[in-house]
């Protein structure tokens, strides 16, 4: 007789069929055929599976700031999943989750004292949303529906996100969208005269100025909220000109508009501070967070909230729900741990200082391939730099594609790259001497192109 141990192994795929998993923003049929495996990270390199050393460019996803296997992290991980290994936060709470929303309040741009936890970026990005149009009905003002976001945008993967987005690859092949989503600002760039940005680009209030177009196309009293990046990361690393962001927010004050900063890239030291609001000077009504919350280790997302935006909830009878949203896994305990002790690793280790005090010197090694093969443009703000490619006109994306795999075969260097654009964002603790390894990497690829 077979046993059900023998069917169950004779149902499992082979080690080396890769069929069973689809990956996602993966050209997937070309990965079979050359897998690009990582099977084990510490500090600041991922390892294949025979041990090759890759030197991780871009924080696994632009997540894993304090760089990988940090033992404060694993640990507490560990000790989490021996005492509490889950709890639910509906109508109950746990202490790590209080801990955590306290210690985020605490590095916050002032008023921002309340989080609302998820578990991903993209749910972040759909809470806030949801929270701007629940509050317009709380105070009154329901017909404030419309969500505003900008062009080449990206705030996740979800219905939600894609509608405010403006990545055409995104939207384009999943029918009608969210509505009241229509309008998109301009991305605050033009090439021609903001080409190799060496941080902010000057200006670009005019960008902002968008927004009063809209207005008066829908009238004020239709617009609920706008959403922003303060850096356009996935879309290619854009810093907010100087200008931008407080024009932004002038506008939306004077119209009664909420701001949205989505921050889950520019958060927890992207850009030298805790978050890109404080860098910028500018307090919007939300700020969406997640990856370096717990240095990429758990899923973990949120949404920090003013006081007038929170306090519109908190009316009515005290035994009532105030938002009917939420999820399973939110605050989950495991995660809440590794965003304890994340945050205390960017405090003890000064990470946010660190990348301030490294920042000029990427700058310098990156801009060092203004005249490499093929570059059209470089941009950088913080650690984190854009690298344009000229595009091959009878196949785009084709030579960023090249790049990433000889990169990776090459050079042993992991990539991230859209389109024909490199986006690179090392962890807060790259050497000069791991700066110089990428940046020369890159230059021995962009010389193999054809």
């Amino acid at each position: 007789m077979t046993s059900v141990a023998t069917v169950q192994k004779a149902a499992q795929p082979p080690r080396n069929d890769l069929s069973a998993l689809w990956l996602p923003f993966t050209a997937n049929r070309a990965f079979h055929r050359a897998p690009r495996m990582l099977a084990r990270a510490q500090g600041m390199y991922f390892y294949d599976e025979g041990g090759r050393a890759l030197l991780d460019t871009c924080s696994g996803l632009w997540c894993v700031n304090a760089g990988h296997g940090r033992k404060e992290i694993t640990e507490a991980i560990h000790e989490a999943s021996d005492t509490l290994d889950y709890a639910p936060t509906f109508q109950f709470g746990h202490p790590a989750a209080f801990d955590v929303a306290s210690r985020l309040a605490e590095i916050a741009p002032p008023g921002l004292q309340h989080v609302f936890f998820v578990n991903s970026g993209s749910e972040a990005v759909d809470t806030a949303l949801k929270i701007a149009r629940a509050y317009f009905q709380r105070v009154g003002q329901g017909s404030r529906f419309r969500l505003i976001g900008r062009e080449r945008g990206y705030h996740g993967a979800t219905f939600a996100g894609i509608s405010v987005g403006g990545i055409g690859n995104n939207r384009r092949n999943f029918g009608p969208l969210l509505p009241g989503t229509d309008d998109h600002l301009p991305l605050p760039y033009v090439r021609d005269r903001m080409a190799f940005s060496r941080g902010e680009p000057e200006g670009g209030a005019e960008f902002a100025d968008a927004l009063v177009q809209r207005i008066a196309t829908h009238g004020a009293d239709t617009i609920a909220a706008v959403i922003v990046e303060p850096m356009a990361g996935s879309a290619g690393v854009f810093a907010a000109p100087t200008q931008y962001l407080q024009r932004l927010r002038k506008i939306c004050d004077a119209h009664g508009i909420l701001l949205i900063f989505d921050e889950v890239i520019t958060a927890f030291g992207r850009l030298g501070t805790p978050f890109a609001a404080e860098r910028y000077a500018v307090t919007p009504d939300m700020i969406v967070f997640a990856k370096g919350v717990t240095n990429g280790a758990v899923p973990m997302g949120g949404v920090m909230v003013s006081e007038i935006v929170h306090d519109a909830f908190m009316q009515g009878p005290e035994s009532g729900i105030e938002l009917f949203h939420g999820h399973t896994y939110s605050a989950h305990p495991l995660a809440c741990a590794a965003a304890l002790a994340s945050l205390e690793l960017y405090r003890k280790e000064l990470l946010f200082e660190r990348a301030r005090g490294i920042a000029p010197i990427f700058e310098e090694a990156v801009h060092s391939l203004k005249n490499a093969p093929h570059v059209a443009d470089i941009r950088n703000v913080g650690l984190a730099a854009g690298i344009d490619i000229e595009p091959d006109l009878s196949s785009p994306g084709r030579r960023g594609y090249e790049v990433l795999t000889r990169a990776f075969a090459d050079e042993n260097l992991v990539l991230r790259v859209s389109g024909d654009t490199i986006a690179l964002a090392p962890a807060l603790i790259v050497s000069e001497a791991e700066i110089a390894r990428i940046v020369e990497g890159i230059r021995a690829v962009l010389g193999r192109l054809n």
